[in-house]
């Protein structure tokens, strides 16, 4: 598997779409699903495709974004269980 996630959590809704935007402009990544925590005051984008244009996206919604984000991470070639973890979440989308 040459697939890997980009996580940026950000505070806002508006500023976690900004940063899907960028992130989706900037490479070949797509959406795989968001969590919003603390009534959307934080909000965790999850994005995918190859280790570079993750990493590519990521790095450059963090710079550029409206807002700093508050963390981020890529997880290249994600573990099983990171991966049913990331699945639940989409799951929980998916049934709406």
């Amino acid at each position: 598997m040459n697939q890997s996630y980009g996580f940026i959590e950000i505070s806002g809704v508006v500023a976690a779409i900004d940063a899907l935007d960028i992130m989706c402009k900037t490479a070949d990544v797509e959406l795989v699903t968001w969590e919003r925590k603390l009534g959307g005051r934080l909000v965790t984008i999850i994005v995918q495709g190859d280790v570079a244009a993750v990493t590519e996206a990521v790095e450059t919604a963090a710079a550029n974004g409206i807002k700093k984000p508050v963390c981020k991470a890529v997880i290249a070639r994600p573990h099983e269980e990171i991966v049913k973890i990331v699945e639940l979440s989409r799951s929980r989308w998916d049934k709406k």
